[in-house]
């Protein structure tokens, strides 16, 4: 055995038997029928310790040196190693635990009680954009390294899709911070590093004319009959297109003329219920046998996924069967038909919070959001079949001019 004064070699070292073999400054080799162990003994505390340094050879007798002197200087400093190689470890473990990515996750999970699921599933998308950050620890991510992914989505002109990219990261951040994992939010330090957005409204089709001319040009539609039934049902409820397309056959009572839309699917998380004017009824109903439940089909979704009745279709189908009839995304989207809705009835005389209600917009004041619930029903059911009736005019080509309706 090596006494402590000594310095070991590499051919001290091959050449060691079993036993405990040092090199000086309480480095020694400890030599086991299980392996050879870089080990250090000190005091601290008026107490001797024991601290590893790994397994030779794949720790070498220089590293094992860098080791014990690393060491070497704690204890001068009066700090012991081993306790500071347990809290840096704590450390590893406590920022594995709080990386941008799992807090992500925690925080979306949380949501999703709250969100729609059109809502959340668009929030998960976004923040996959920011997926360079997932495995760096919150407390280690600045402005510059937010800034970067921010800055690859604008390369590629998305300005828009980078804005909100950075709103979800801030809210990550802002729950990180009521958690105590985080301390700021850096996302706040970049107002102004982004490409401004500029808003456009959204394409739709408002003059009567062209609405009669798009009502026609959707009847000649030679696609899937799910899909036509969608085109048709899109301007008689304008309806959000998520909602539409997720329309559920135990949400609608037919008999009675009414679509009621569960809190868990609306935007707002406000129950949203649609009168259906008789133009709707009959196109449900035609639609029912196709999709409606039956003793050998589940039938949850009145405008089932192609590909399985278990989803309902994509978000896309609306907008590419318009493309398919010719109208560009510049002309018409599915999302439209709400703003066609709203022009034509403001133009038409409605009341504007009837108008508002029917499209489940929020109402600020919850007092008046509940009496607005109430008030405007008979009068939303009233109008919805006005609507319908209405469209049917355009769409045989009469020139209906809009009246103003007096007021009650």
């Amino acid at each position: 055995m090596a006494n402590d004064s000594g310095k070991l070699t590499a051919l001290a070292i091959r050449a060691a038997g079993p036993g405990k073999h040092f090199d000086g400054g309480g480095l020694f080799l400890h030599v086991m029928p299980a392996g050879r162990y870089w080990r250090m003994k000190y005091r601290h505390g008026g107490r001797e310790r024991l601290l590893s340094f790994g397994v030779h050879p794949e720790v070498t007798l220089a590293e094992a040196r860098k080791r014990r002197d690393a060491a070497r200087d704690l204890l001068r400093d009066g700090r012991d190693p081993s306790s500071e190689r347990k809290a840096g470890k704590a450390r590893a473990s406590l920022s594995a635990a709080n990386t941008f990515g799992a807090i992500a996750t925690e925080w979306l999970d949380k949501q999703r009680a709250t969100l729609a699921p059109v809502t959340a599933t668009k929030a998960e998308w976004l923040l996959g954009m920011a997926s360079k950050l997932d495995s760096r620890p919150m407390v280690e991510i600045a402005a510059p390294d937010v800034l970067a992914v921010l800055r690859v989505i604008e390369t590629r002109g998305h300005h828009e899709t980078a804005r909100r990219v950075k709103q979800r990261i801030g809210q990550v951040f802002r729950y990180a911070i009521a958690t105590g994992r985080a301390d700021r939010d850096p996302s706040a330090d970049l107002r102004g590093a982004l490409t401004p957005v500029t808003s456009t409204a959204r394409a739709a089709i408002t003059d009567p004319a062209d609405v009669g001319d798009l009502l026609r040009t959707i009847d000649t539609y030679t696609g899937q009959p799910v899909t036509l039934a969608a085109l048709k049902l899109a301007p008689l409820l304008f309806a959000r297109p998520g909602n539409l397309r997720a329309m559920e056959w135990a949400e609608l009572d037919l008999d009675a003329a009414m679509w009621r839309i569960p809190a868990g699917k609306m935007k707002m998380r406000e129950a949203h219920a649609v009168p259906l004017p008789s133009q709707a009824v009959a196109i449900l109903r035609e639609l029912q046998p196709l999709t409606g439940p039956t003793p050998s089909r589940r039938g949850r979704y009145c405008f089932p996924s192609l590909r399985t009745g278990d989803r309902p279709m994509s978000e896309n189908t609306v907008n590419g069967a318009l493309r398919r009839l010719g109208y560009d995304k510049d002309t018409m989207t599915g999302h439209g038909f709400r703003a066609m809705a709203s022009t034509r009835l403001n133009e038409m005389g409605w009341k504007p919070d009837v108008i508002e209600r029917q499209l489940a917009h929020a109402e600020r004041n919850n007092v008046r959001a509940a009496y607005n619930r109430a008030q405007y029903m008979a009068e939303r059911t009233t109008m919805m079949q006005a609507w319908a009736d209405y469209l049917d005019q355009l769409k045989k080509g009469a020139n209906v001019i809009a009246f103003k309706r007096q007021a009650k």
